[in-house]
């Protein structure tokens, strides 16, 4: 098998999770958020709306980076260079002149995600209160519920785009009302899809069954990601 090429990465998301899941996968990155409405992006299926967010999310931090590129050659009084998503990451991030430098420069990839739950055949976001986290967490409890997430590589300087879903069921004992207290007082759960934290340590021993992986629950399945960057490659 060929090596794989070196190159920079970008997360475009500023999940926890997902950034301690890459470093344990051994990537050096940048950070990079996309200031995007969510709620005013809709899709019936959970696996539509996971994918259009993260090509959002993408195209986002992508208007961002050529943005800042413009206003930096103003600044310098610089002729304006048009940028595109095939732009090289040289061009985006450093302003330099397309040139050969730039033609073989690493590539730069973007790695942009998303994640929803779904219950019952309905889709849940991060909970808007502490109402409706209790209830959401209320009903997994010695229930089941799905997580549907979304991984989606942009390489800047080929303008490739790659993206997938993944799907995990999980599977619930009786959870006591006093561990859903606990965990919504403490508030990260507010910050999660569904409400969601199955590796947090008040939840873990209420998990009776995981089909799938960890890190997709996580918000980044390793096995995914690891692929798709190849693929960008």
């Amino acid at each position: 098998m060929d090596a794989i090429p070196s190159f920079k990465l970008i997360l475009g998301s500023a999940s926890f999770s997902r950034r301690k899941i890459l470093e344990e996968m051994g990537y050096e990155f940048t950070i990079s958020t996309a200031d995007i409405d969510e709620k005013s992006i809709r899709e019936e299926k959970p696996e539509d709306l996971v994918m259009t967010l993260a090509e959002a999310k993408a195209d986002a931090i992508i208007a961002n980076l050529r943005t800042t590129t413009m206003n930096n050659q103003q600044d310098k009084d610089e002729e304006p260079t048009i940028l595109v998503a095939a732009d090289t990451a040289d061009t985006i991030l450093q302003k330099l002149p397309i040139s050969d430098y730039t033609k073989d420069a690493e590539p730069t990839l973007l790695i942009t995600a998303d994640q929803v739950v779904v219950y019952e055949g309905a889709i849940r976001e991060k909970p808007a209160s502490k109402e409706e986290a209790w209830e959401f967490i209320k009903g997994y409890s010695g229930g089941h519920a799905a997580t549907v997430g979304s991984v989606l590589v942009t390489n800047l300087k080929t303008g490739f785009r790659k993206g997938e879903w993944d799907r995990v069921e999980i599977y619930f004992h009786e959870i006591p009302d006093e561990v859903i207290e606990k965990l919504i007082e403490e508030g990260i759960v507010l910050r999660v899809a569904g409400g969601l934290i199955i590796e947090h340590p008040l939840l873990l021993p209420y998990i009776k069954e995981v089909v799938g992986t960890t890190d997709s629950v996580m918000g980044l399945p390793k096995a995914l990601t690891k692929k798709l960057i190849e693929e960008a490659l």
